[in-house]
């Protein structure tokens, strides 16, 4: 028998409203979830935020992702920091960590290597460019990170070698993380045999560090 008009329309009330609460029900739980998701720091590095030489634990990036999980909850860290990467390096590997983490910010610390192997400098500075272009084209933040290198290899290529990390932050506008090795690096009792690398004694005062420019660079958004 033919379903009677009434009963039709009632049904068919109640389906519509059905659909519309779960509509708003999903809205409110992904606007739940936006406020109180974890965010995510990515951190693309090199040996100096890799923890070269030593335990995965002892090294300034561990660390810090200990203190944010007592401190800040909703934040973590994925540290994809590989020692002997270069500026294409990361640059080849940007893509695919951004689509798997989906990181709210990106430490770009990345540079030393290519300063080491007197790579040119147009080509280490267009890298960067492309680093921070990608990072933002992907909705996360950027963040850079300062990299000096030894004086030995001219005075000229080094000078512009750290000017081209602050004309890229001003370009870009840009949170700025002076060298943060710089403090340890002078002194040899916190440095690995190498004087390149800081040993674990130096990782907690780098963590320190990191944490205060971090937590300044994320709260300034």
């Amino acid at each position: 028998m033919p379903v009677p008009f009434c009963r039709y329309f009632v049904r068919s009330f109640f389906i519509k409203l059905f659909s519309i609460f779960i509509l708003l029900y999903a809205a409110l739980v992904h606007s739940a979830y936006a406020q109180t998701g974890h965010k995510t720091l990515l951190i693309l590095g090199d040996s100096l935020s890799a923890g070269y030489g030593l335990q995965v634990e002892q090294s300034w990036a561990h660390l810090l992702a200990q203190d944010w999980k007592q401190e800040f909850p909703n934040r973590k860290i994925v540290n994809a920091s590989i020692s002997g990467d270069t500026t294409s390096g990361g640059l080849n590997r940007l893509n695919k960590l951004l689509e798997q983490h989906q990181p709210d910010w990106v430490l770009i610390e990345l540079g030393g290597n290519d300063g080491l192997r007197g790579f040119q400098l147009p080509v280490i500075k267009q890298n960067l460019i492309q680093l921070v272009q990608l990072t933002q084209q992907n909705g996360a933040e950027p963040i850079l990170a300062e990299i000096k290198i030894p004086p030995n290899y001219g005075q000229r290529y080094v000078s512009l070698f750290i000017q081209q990390y602050h004309e890229i932050a001003e370009e870009f506008k840009l949170d700025l993380i002076p060298f943060f090795i710089e403090s340890v690096a002078t002194e040899p009792e916190l440095m690995q045999n190498d004087g390149i690398h800081p040993n674990a004694k130096a990782q907690p005062q780098i963590k320190d560090y990191m944490k205060s420019q971090l937590d300044k660079a994320i709260t300034a958004e």
